[in-house]
């Protein structure tokens, strides 16, 4: 399994594909984080639907330190696809599983390969984040580390980073055909989701028990960020990772038993 492991991250870091998402990620973490900081110190206003934009110190310092997760949990998406959509457009794929005839094992390290993978992403963007929304929150006269929920915050944005990698995984199984699967799992995630969310949010019982669960608004609980609109709903922070653990679960779980039956060229 280690060997099946190991070979995964070296497909994968002697690539431009790492430095290139590297850099995304750091860039996206470190603008975002001033972005929001400079909308906390401009007062907010009211969000969306009438909701208070500003929180308390604790949601104010997770909200910048994780306001580019968006673009770091599409980017980790993104790879998740890639790392198995790319053996199937370059027919890799059979290779792979020569080199690890058992297909469950083969997979499984993939798995594995993505958690690090996604940890990796996960560290470099807190450190970009924390770095520069420090500094950002010193300005606007904020303390940096109002309680240990800040902590708990950033720790479980590595969480949502892996388990967004392991729902482009199974994404890129079920569908194997890269651009495809490219186009489709990006616009669900950053367009169809959140207009989805909207849309459920105009009824009491959609906006109760049923866009709370949709993957956009489980990452935010996860990572208690400040809440958009008054009259939203929202998990509690192990509930939303729950949530988002179980459709990283499904997917890959599905994807796996459906290319462990398919035929490979």
């Amino acid at each position: 399994m280690i060997p099946a492991v190991r070979s995964e991250l070296r497909k994968f870091f002697t690539t431009r594909l790492w430095w290139g998402m590297a850099i995304a990620v750091v860039v996206s973490a470190a603008a975002f984080a001033v972005l929001f900081g400079f909308v906390v110190d401009s007062g907010g206003g009211a969000g969306p639907g009438g909701g208070q934009l500003i929180g308390d110190d604790t949601q104010v310092a997770n909200t910048i330190y994780t306001a580019g997760i968006s673009v770091g949990y599409l980017l980790l998406l993104t790879i998740g696809i890639l790392t198995v959509g790319a053996e199937f457009r370059h027919q890799t794929i059979s290779a792979t599983f020569l080199a690890t005839p058992v297909r469950l094992r083969a997979m499984l390290a993939k798995v594995a390969a993505l958690v690090l993978i996604g940890g990796f992403y996960g560290l470099l963007s807190l450190v970009a984040s924390v770095g520069v929304g420090t500094v950002v929150l010193r300005v606007i006269d904020r303390p940096a580390f109002p309680s240990s929920d800040v902590v708990r915050t950033l720790a479980l944005s590595l969480l949502v980073l892996a388990l967004w990698a392991l729902i482009g995984l199974g994404l890129g199984i079920l569908i194997p055909n890269q651009v495809a699967a490219l186009f489709i799992g990006v616009a669900v995630a950053w367009i169809v989701e959140p207009l989805l969310g909207l849309l459920l949010g105009i009824w009491d019982f959609s906006r109760e028990n049923i866009a709370p669960f949709m993957p956009t608004g489980a990452t935010n609980a996860t990572l208690n960020s400040i809440s958009q609109s008054a009259e939203e709903v929202r998990l509690e922070w192990w509930g939303g990772a729950l949530t988002l653990g179980a459709y990283a679960v499904l997917l890959t779980a599905v994807g796996i038993w459906r290319l462990s039956r398919k035929d490979i060229a």
